[in-house]
């Protein structure tokens, strides 16, 4: 399992990858598959961007070349909130769970976060009754901080989720 940072070649392979994700796992993310399809494969590509400074990255972990997991980390602009940054998009394919990827991938996203100066701690939401999601989020670090109830729509539907933080200074 290879783990990098996505750059805009991988836009295709990236955006194919969460479709996937947001389709069968609709409760698990605030976009939806066709608000996401109908974005333009240069928005994917935005989001890759090679910059060293930039405000968003994702990275993928690759099992023979192929993309099979994803995690993103954002970083907070607002100067009284520099000391943030938040997890987000992880998908892991189902065939490609419990092979450590989920792991090496939130790992990636806290040691980027430690190099980024300034940040302090990695924020994350979760589905509300995603335990193996919560599971693993708590063996990297991360500690429950509150539910928010129907805070995502789902067709006639709400979900809650459970916000979660990592102190970068003690794991």
């Amino acid at each position: 399992m290879q783990i990098r940072r996505l750059i805009p070649a991988d836009a295709a392979d990236y955006r194919s990858l969460m479709l996937v994700a947001y389709e069968r796992h609709p409760d698990a993310f605030t976009s939806s598959a066709a608000e996401r399809e109908a974005l333009p494969l240069s928005w994917w590509e935005g989001r890759l961007a090679e910059v060293s400074d930039a405000d968003e990255l994702v990275f993928g972990a690759f099992d023979a070349n192929r993309l099979v997991g994803v995690a993103g980390l954002s970083f907070a602009a607002r100067m009284k909130e520099r000391h943030k940054a938040k997890l987000f998009g992880m998908y892991v394919m189902q065939e490609c769970r419990r092979h450590g990827a989920g792991r090496v991938l939130v790992d990636a996203v806290l040691q980027e976060a430690r190099a980024r100066p300034g940040v302090r701690i990695v924020q994350l939401t979760v589905t509300d009754g995603n335990a193996a999601a919560q599971v693993l989020y708590e063996r990297c670090g991360f500690v429950s901080f509150g539910v928010e109830p129907f805070a995502v729509a789902v067709g006639d539907r709400y979900v809650a989720k459970v916000h979660m933080w990592c102190d970068l200074a003690s794991h």
